[in-house]
């Protein structure tokens, strides 16, 4: 397989941009704007280069290439710290339970509170990869290569990371969800809503939203159905996270209501799993190595692959050439591994 897993640099800005007209809108972290695209790809080379081992408002955005063509075809990001800088909001479900003795009933509410409680985690998102890709386990090369950066600068990030799914959204881009509650408050459609949030930030959400607990009861069922649920495109995204270990417990995004998920950093089963092996050239011939996802290198040399290795006596890894090459590996070099 011809793709690695790249740090983004400036010259991918037109690549990114091209990526971002096929998302179908709603996907905050990758907007249709190149102004946003541009100015992100500045705050990754800052924090690719920013020194100290210390966690921080942190932006790395990767891109999937095509070594043979150059071509990009993906993207993903991680941030070390959300809500350092601004807010980080994020509805937060629960339950409120009532007793009346003169009806002799107990009654329980569902609530959505406006909370911040999610501010210091990490977080994994903007993965989008092209339509015509979606086969050969790219979009899990896009998705575990973020864990085996944060292990391989592990002191950058929080003790938690979360992740944000789209929400569940019509095909002209309206948000139900949007439409029965924030909208109500913002006085504009959810494509809007969600290009402003993407270029200006969150700032608008803590000057308009209500501070005061909505019950659930009060929605409409359109906007009900659909709280905590992913967008059909990101079911697939939701089982990878799960995989990994990330559970929903009851946080939802203000915008479109999809499901916010968690997982403690370190029990990530990628971060978990993966392992330092010292590179020592091709296998024996013959012998037939397991397909692994190995990376290499150090915050904007960070490179990542999916390669058919083989691991050997005293944490040796053997595999060929060509996926040497694509990590830019010598002999005696570290390779952090894991099993695809």
């Amino acid at each position: 397989m011809s793709f690695r897993i790249r740090a983004a640099v400036p010259g991918d800005l037109r690549a990114l941009y091209e990526l971002s007209k096929l998302t179908g809108g709603g996907f905050t972290n990758l907007p249709a704007d190149k102004g946003t695209l541009e100015a992100k790809l500045a705050k990754s080379q800052e924090g690719f280069e920013r020194e100290g081992e210390n966690q921080a408002d942190d932006l790395f955005l990767f891109v999937l290439e095509n070594v043979e063509t150059k071509a990009i075809r993906g993207t993903c990001q991680v941030f070390g710290e959300v809500g350092s800088d601004r807010p980080f909001y994020s509805y937060r479900m629960s339950t409120l339970t009532q007793k009346s003795e003169e009806l002799g009933r107990i009654f329980r509410n569902q609530t959505l509170t406006l909370t911040t409680d999610l501010e210091g985690s990490s977080e994994v998102g903007g993965l989008f990869l092209h339509p015509h890709e979606r086969a050969g386990g790219l979009g899990m090369l896009l998705a575990r290569s973020r864990y085996l950066f944060i292990k391989q600068h592990r002191p950058r990030f929080g003790a938690r990371v979360l992740a944000e799914l789209r929400g569940v959204m019509d095909q002209a881009g309206h948000s139900p969800f949007w439409d029965a509650l924030a909208g109500r408050f913002f006085g504009m459609s959810f494509p809007e809503a969600d290009e402003f949030n993407a270029v200006h930030g969150t700032q608008f959400i803590a000057d308009l939203m209500p501070k005061t607990p909505i019950y659930v009861a009060m929605l409409p069922d359109s906007a009900k159905s659909v709280m905590g649920q992913p967008h059909p495109t990101g079911r697939a995204a939701l089982r990878m996270l799960e995989s990994e270990g990330f559970n929903y417990d009851c946080y939802i995004d203000i915008f479109d209501g999809g499901p916010t998920v968690t997982a403690a950093t370190d029990k990530i089963r990628t971060i978990e799993n993966s392992q330092w092996l010292r590179y020592a050239g091709a296998p024996q011939p013959g012998e037939k190595g397991e397909t692994m996802m190995l990376a290499s290198g150090r915050l904007s040399y960070f490179l990542a692959c999916y390669g058919q290795a083989q691991r050997g006596d005293d944490d040796c890894i053997y595999f060929d050439d060509m996926t040497a090459e694509k990590l830019r590996l010598d002999h005696g070099d570290n390779v952090l591994a894991t099993l695809r």
